[in-house]
């Protein structure tokens, strides 16, 4: 499927989704297909590669999307953006579907659908990234499930997900303590009327910096380096000094159109001594450093 395909389906379905209830309605109106329709359209869609084959087979599996979205209400998303997100997959699905295998399409998009929505949860649940790894991954949405009927897990029950989805106790525990930790603010609002304040990082991290022997050495590594630049300014010649000068030390960058006019080059030829005067720079300071 090619790109301008997925973006006029991206636009049409966008319209659509910003309002939830009209689209339900709407996708309900497009007929499903039967085995041998989805069959001779998966068939044209590979062979001649027709967007319109491919348009339909989208078009015609919507609902499926709406259904499979409609299960993860429960994460605090907008049910739109989760639909928009199933349907990337169903598009992903659609591109990859072989109909010589002998199944149907909706049974073969589950899978793309549901790792879409899957990926616009994980990043977007939380600030701070709750998951890294697969089997993570697989635990996260294994222990949201249970969350929804039970409190704290029991330990049995801590025992049975860690072996079915083979990691350790550990890792069923820590990410049970992710899902039900929230974000803090660095700094909580100033008109904050509970405790919320007590805890945020910036009220017990150390402020150094006001601390003098903090300020002390800033101001010696700004003097070195001062000292070093200036040194390295003296190794350039006056032409390459002037270019750095003027389109770099001037509150109004002269133009390498204007320097190459001022110097009768071409203006390949400044941005090359540019360059090149840079490196200068760069390589004097880091010797002396």
């Amino acid at each position: 499927m090619s790109n301008a395909l997925a973006l006029n389906f991206n636009t049409e379905i966008a319209v659509l989704s910003q309002d939830v209830e009209s689209y339900r309605q709407t996708v309900k109106t497009i007929p499903t297909l039967d085995a041998d329709k989805e069959r001779e359209l998966a068939e044209r869609l590979q062979n001649e590669g027709s967007l319109e084959a491919a348009r339909q087979l989208v078009m015609s599996h919507l609902r499926f999307v709406l259904y499979i979205a409609q299960g993860y209400r429960g994460y605090g998303l907008p049910e739109a953006d989760l639909i928009q997100e199933g349907n990337i997959g169903l598009m992903k699905a659609v591109k990859r579907f072989d109909p010589s295998v002998g199944v149907r399409l909706v049974s073969f998009a589950v899978h793309w659908i549901r790792a879409e929505i899957h990926e616009f949860i994980l990043r977007n649940w939380r600030i701070v990234k709750v998951v890294t790894t697969k089997a993570q991954r697989k635990l996260f949405f294994k222990l949201r499930s249970k969350k929804k009927r039970l409190g704290w897990l029991l330990s049995e029950e801590v025992e049975n997900i860690a072996k079915d989805l083979g990691v350790s106790n550990k890792d069923v525990l820590e990410m049970e303590k992710r899902l039900s930790a929230q974000d803090v603010a660095f700094d909580a609002p100033s008109d904050s009327d509970n405790d919320d304040e007590a805890f945020a990082p910036a009220a017990y991290l150390e402020d150094n910096r006001y601390d003098p022997a903090v300020l002390a050495e800033q101001d010696d590594w700004k003097a070195q380096g001062h000292k070093q630049l200036h040194r390295a300014f003296e190794k350039l010649d006056a032409r390459s000094l002037d270019i750095l000068q003027k389109r770099w030390l001037s509150e109004e960058k002269t133009t390498l159109q204007d320097l190459a006019l001022h110097y009768k080059v071409s203006a390949e030829r400044i941005r090359q001594i540019e360059n090149n005067a840079i490196k200068k720079l760069k390589k004097h300071i880091e010797l002396t450093a």
